[in-house]
């Protein structure tokens, strides 16, 4: 059961495929902004994963974050994610990244809690209404 105060943590090794200047965020080779992005959403679905009914699951809705220090290749970020707040089937998460040496990242994620099913049948949908 989702509640208030669960917490998840996740780490990964900066190389040269997390950089901006890999995935075209920027030209520096450091730590991306959009790789740590992912690392905080993949710590928080990995965090409700387990304490959802079967046939559902989550998608990100909203990140309000704010990537406040460069992290150099070679080193690691470490990713804490705690349930803040639950709003029916909204779970508001607050995140936080560190690498070896600051806080790196810091800010808010919200997830929807949804039915897999259905939410694929309405994103399959979309094709027939784009005429594909």
């Amino acid at each position: 059961m989702l509640e208030i105060g669960l917490t998840n943590e996740m780490s990964e090794y900066v190389d040269y495929d997390h950089t901006a200047a890999k995935v075209g965020s920027g030209l520096a080779p450091v730590y991306a902004t959009p790789a740590m992005i992912a690392l905080m959403e993949n710590t928080c679905q990995t965090l409700m994963g387990p304490h959802l009914a079967e046939g559902e699951g989550s998608v990100g809705v909203s990140v309000n974050v704010k990537h406040i220090a460069a992290t150099p290749i070679g080193m690691t970020v470490r990713c804490e994610g705690k349930i803040k707040e639950l709003k029916g089937r909204k779970v508001v998460f607050e995140v936080n990244c560190y690498d070896e040496v600051q806080l790196v990242g810091t800010g808010e994620h919200v997830r929807a809690i949804i039915d897999n099913e259905a939410f694929m049948a309405n994103v399959e949908s979309k094709k027939a209404q784009a005429g594909k």
